[in-house]
């Protein structure tokens, strides 16, 4: 009889501790199909990224969507359910930039397209239907990322867009005069983490060179394979690594190598 008692007691505890434990934190990926991309052949980052995680210990959450620009993912209510989601101890990892660059208009060209910078400009647009909308600066949709995720108790991460596969003089076009600049700007001005993805991945780029990293991209200068997904879900790992007071320092596996 005595044992059974001990077995009902230390069943009632280990049932208590589980009950008791901290929930598991998520790590919630946002961007555009440079993050996700489920097109056969090609791959984002965030579908590598879990590899390099204790997911015993983190759920990912990865929703990027392809097309998308800072602008239309608020305006498809994409991010409405990210934050919806999010609960404190969370993380938010974002990475936009590809496709922000037209002039903001109501045209299939210009949807997607922001303002450049990161100031307070607007510019007013209506929609055929006679639906207004408001277009703010790339840095404007970031601030609102960082500060509603802040506001629920979690920890924005910012990244500059991975590089394209284009080259002046042996070296890799970098972002670092728009978007990829903005990005660093904000993180700054937001006090909050930043991973420079674009040099990081441009850098192991050069140092492969130009035939090498042309088999990352089957079809075009932007969208890779899995492996070039897996060579920059390792840049993000490296970022993240590098910011030693990052709490997601803490889920990422030992390093290779």
């Amino acid at each position: 009889m005595p044992k059974l008692h001990l077995l009902l007691a230390l069943s009632v505890l280990l049932g208590l501790s589980a009950f008791l434990a901290p929930p598991r934190p998520t790590l919630y990926l946002i961007g555009d199909s440079t993050v996700r991309n489920t097109t056969p052949g090609y791959a984002g980052w965030g579908t590598a990224l879990p590899a390099l995680f204790d997911t015993t210990r983190l759920r990912i959450v990865n929703n990027a969507m392809a097309g998308r620009s800072t602008r239309t993912f608020i305006k498809e209510g994409r991010w409405d359910k990210t934050l919806a989601a999010l609960k404190p101890g969370d993380f938010v990892l974002m990475q936009f930039g590809h496709n922000e660059g037209s002039a903001p208009d109501t045209t299939k060209a210009g949807r997607r397209g922001v303002l450049r910078g990161t100031g307070p400009e607007t510019k007013s647009l209506v929609w055929p239907d006679g639906t207004p909308e408001t277009v703010n600066t790339y840095g404007w949709y970031l601030r609102k990322f960082i500060r509603e995720a802040k506001a629920k108790g979690a920890t924005p991460v910012v990244c500059s867009m991975i590089p394209r596969n284009q080259w002046k003089d042996g070296k890799v076009l970098r972002a670092d005069q728009d978007f990829g600049k903005w990005a660093a700007e904000v993180a700054q001005q937001e006090g909050v983490a930043f991973i420079n993805l674009n040099d990081l991945t441009a850098r192991k780029y050069e140092k492969l060179g130009p035939e090498e990293v042309k088999k990352f991209f089957p079809g075009d200068h932007t969208h890779t394979n899995p492996a070039g997904a897996q060579l920059n879900a390792e840049s993000v790992a490296e970022g993240i690594r590098a910011d030693r007071k990052l709490a997601l320092n803490k889920y990422l596996l030992a390093a290779k190598g």
